[in-house]
């Protein structure tokens, strides 16, 4: 049996979805699939269960059996935490974790294991993700979010905590520009380092996309028309504060966008509307005239109406902007498809002893 340790060098670089592309695509070479987040800080208990995003996806996504209290074992919430720290509560964590890892691998051809986003968490209960890789005998690969070449000072660095156990690396959501350095420049420097690179994956907008539901909850916000739309996908962002004589060009810019603008500018609204607009942002807590109102419901277009000012809505949403949450289908159905044409499955495969 192969165990695969997914690394990350920062948050939302893309462990989650790594998870999912490669258990998908190993389930569809024949191989059965485990699955564990050995420490998690964002689950939390409800009703005396485990709640974990990322663990209900990968089971719903790779149909696993088992309960999410063993997907993960060690859910660090802030009372465990503070529980662990005033010395009420101690278990001996790698006993636990070893436990529910031989229960979950029986009979499996590969464990999939996530980590947190850096190593060193897990470090209270003993598990950092050294000794995590060393108790489970995993290998590990590393993701990166590539923004230019000191995106690598954080790989070098894995590579010298985790030794032998990081077998590579993925850098994911290169940005058009920065895929010839990343080809031509990054990989080859880490391969010379012993770091193989398992796939270089390009930014694609899709997956960066934050839903409608998503930038109301960010903001605190009312969705006054078509709330039944909040699951949309908003791929960009568009500041409405020219004149309006102008707007319709300048909104026909970029498909799929939020547009935000004045609660007041019913020709900015109206101009947007009237072009590829998943939803309006209204700001200043003012509520649309009853004429956008009408349109807006006929387009099927929502509109979110923001208790703030322009300036501070506008920081809040793109501020959210690329750490949405992977758990869409459509979103990963894209990033498989990107798994399939730019990353080495068969290196990988080889590199596990898998056949």
């Amino acid at each position: 049996m192969a165990t695969l340790y997914i690394a990350s060098t920062d948050i939302a670089s893309g462990k989650t979805a790594l998870c999912v592309g490669l258990g998908k695509r190993l389930q569809s070479d024949g191989f059965s699939v485990g699955y564990l987040k050995p420490i998690s800080l964002s689950a939390r208990r409800l009703e005396g269960s485990v709640v974990d995003e990322d663990a209900q996806f990968l089971k719903k996504e790779l149909k696993l059996e088992e309960p999410v209290s063993d997907l993960v074992p060690i859910p660090l919430d802030p009372r465990a935490v503070e529980s662990i720290m005033r010395k009420q509560k101690w278990l001996d964590y790698p006993k636990r974790l070893m436990e529910v890892y031989t229960r979950v691998a029986k009979s499996k051809d590969v464990m999939l294991i996530e980590g947190v986003d850096r190593l060193s968490a897990g470090g209270l209960v003993g598990l950092p993700a050294n000794e995590v890789c060393k108790l489970l005998q995993a290998k590990s690969l590393t993701v990166i979010r590539y923004a230019g070449l000191l995106s690598l000072d954080p790989v070098l660095f894995y590579r010298g905590v985790l030794g032998e156990a990081m077998i590579g690396a993925v850098m994911n959501g290169v940005p058009r520009r920065l895929m010839e350095s990343a080809e031509e420049i990054a990989k080859p420097y880490l391969q010379k380092e012993g770091i193989l690179v398992q796939g270089i994956l390009p930014e694609e907008r899709f997956l960066m996309s934050v839903s409608v539901g998503e930038l109301a909850t960010a903001l605190g916000a009312e969705i006054v028309t078509r709330a039944d739309k909040s699951d949309d996908l908003v791929e960009n962002l568009m500041v409405g504060a020219m004149t309006g004589d102008v707007a319709l060009s300048y909104f026909r810019q970029k498909p799929h966008k939020a547009v935000i603008t004045g609660g007041d500018r019913s020709d900015i609204q109206l101009a947007a509307l009237q072009t590829s607009t998943k939803c309006l942002i209204l700001t200043g807590n003012l509520y649309p005239q009853d004429m956008i109102k009408g349109v807006a419901q006929e387009m099927g277009v929502p509109i979110v109406v923001s208790r703030y000012d322009t300036l501070t809505t506008i920081e809040i949403v793109e501020g959210f902007f690329g750490k949405s949450r992977f758990q869409q289908d459509k979103k990963t159905q894209c990033f498989q498809e990107l798994l399939e044409e730019h990353f080495d499955f068969t290196s990988l495969y080889v590199t596990l002893g898998l056949t």
